[in-house]
This record gives C-alpha cells, structure tokens and sequence, in this order.
C-alpha cells in the first residue's frame, strides 16, 4: 500500500490533504468570550465553555477542544453583555400625558441550549425581545405620571420593568441585566405646549402662595417688634416720665431737620416759642 502511494504522489499529496483538512475540522478553538454549541445533525449535543453565574470570563472552558468533522456544526454564542435597542414608543401617562419613550436593555445568554431551541441564534433572541420590551415599558409606565421620570421614582420603575422582562426573557435562555430610557419627551405641538402652560401655571400658584406666606410672617414679625418696642417704651415712660418726653422729642428733631444721610435738613417752620413742639428748647438747663 505504501510502496503505491510513493509511485502516485498526486494521490499520496491528496490522501494527505485530506486527512489534513480533516484533522484541522475537528479542532475547534473556543475564544474567551464565546460558548459553542455543538449541534449533530441539527440536534444540540453539548456546550463548551457555558456561561455561570460567578464565572470569570476565560478562566475555565476557553481554548481547544474536538468535534466530529463534516458531521458536528458549532452555534456561536456571545457569553459577553449585549443590547437591544426598542423602537420610539408613545406612551400615555397617569395624568393623561403623552410621551415618546426611547429605551434600551442589556441581557446576557445564559442557557445556550435553551436559546437555540428557541430562537437559533442571537440576531433572532434580539428581535423577538424588542417588542416584549415596549410591551412592558408601556404597561408600566402607563400606571404612573410624567413626574415620577424626572424624580428619584424613576429607577425604580426601571426596576419593575427589568424584572418584569427578565421573567418573559428566560423563556429565551437570556437573562436582562438593565433597562434604561435613553429619552422620555412630550410630542411636537399642541401637548407640548399645554403641558408647558400647566407646569408654568403650577409654578406661578406655587410662587404665589410663597410670597403671601413671606407677608404673613413679614407682618407677625413686625408686629412682635411693634408690640416689644410699645412695652420698653412704657417701661420707660413708668420709671421715668421726663425722660421719656426728652428721648421722644429728641426723635422728633431728628426726624425734622436731620436727613436720612445724617446732615442737617434745610427746613424752614414758623412756631412761636411756645410752642409745645419746642418745649425742649425752652426747659433751659433744669433737666
């Protein structure tokens, strides 16, 4: 046999080949981030290098490994995070509010198997959960109001809608890791603009009643000082009544011929010397 091989080199160089080809096909090199699936005539077999909760990425699993040539298929699987974009939903709020809702998720494969009998590969695992995402982004956001996606209310409406997914999802072999609203805004137009005048009324009555508060309490605090400077000066006036009739006329001068800048007021008045107004000018120097 091998002495007729070495007279036909052209079939000895094409056994060669062959067993070559043959040997490079049932190798297979599982990168770090990858599952493979192998399939036998379209039914799954085994998974090399399967995604678990805790694992490292290319600590087990990875490198090389054999299969059956021209009779095992290999289904790559990405063991890494992946995203699923939805498509610009409209979304009617609690308080009647339309919103268009642009959103994302993030899911990894965790039962390779389980995928492939359901959706064969990834590009169709992608597809079918895009509109279960808007399904449950709209029933969600639709039992709260416009408010709660501009407060700290929102994270956990987006946790209700990834655990809500993720139920729907594993049906899938995937698990969601996050949801997140890369945009939630009224349409052009007219609800844009009645929304705009209702939170810019809401605003105004909200300014309102701050500054009716600040004038009530503007006029309490006025009033406990009124109140407390009318007893010091009755206090005063008890213990010592010219006293008190000096410091209010000093006051008085004060007021009438000195300015608020402190300098003496050019002011012309006609009173006769007796004149209760100048009663302090008259006392002389008895007190």
């Amino acid at each position: 046999m091998i002495d007729t091989l070495f007279r036909r080199p052209l079939v000895a160089g094409f056994i060669i080949v062959a067993l070559l080809l043959t040997l490079l096909s049932s190798v297979v090199i599982v990168p770090e981030t990858r599952q493979a699936l192998i399939v036998r005539f379209g039914k799954p077999d085994r998974i090399l290098n399967r995604s678990r909760a805790g694992d490292v990425i290319g600590r087990d699993g990875a490198g090389l490994a054999f299969k059956v040539p021209f009779f095992e298929d290999i289904v790559w699987i990405d063991k890494r995070v992946r995203d699923v974009d939805m498509e610009k939903q409209m979304v009617l709020s609690t308080d009647q509010l339309r919103l268009e809702v642009d959103a994302f998720a993030r899911y990894r494969v965790v039962d390779p198997l389980r995928m492939y009998i359901r959706a064969r590969s990834e590009e169709r695992v992608s597809d079918a959960l895009r509109p279960i995402l808007g399904s449950v982004l709209r029933n969600e956001l639709g039992r709260r109001p416009f408010a709660d996606l501009l407060s700290p209310e929102r994270q956990g409406a987006m946790d209700d809608i990834r655990r809500n997914l993720d139920v729907i999802a594993r049906q899938y072999g995937v698990q969601i890791i996050d949801v997140r609203i890369k945009r939630a805004d009224l349409p052009d137009g007219s609800p844009l603009q009645s929304a705009y005048e209702r939170m810019k009324t809401a605003r105004e009555q909200e300014a309102r009643s701050i500054r009716a508060e600040g004038a009530k309490q503007a006029q309490i605090i006025r009033a406990e000082a009124d109140a407390s400077a009318a007893r010091t000066y009755a206090n005063s006036f008890g213990k010592d009544p010219a006293f008190y009739d000096f410091y209010r006329a000093m006051q008085a001068y004060q007021r009438t011929f000195v300015g608020d800048d402190g300098k003496a007021r050019p002011t012309n008045v006609i009173l006769s010397p007796q004149n209760e107004f100048l009663r302090e000018f008259t006392r002389g120097g008895g007190r």
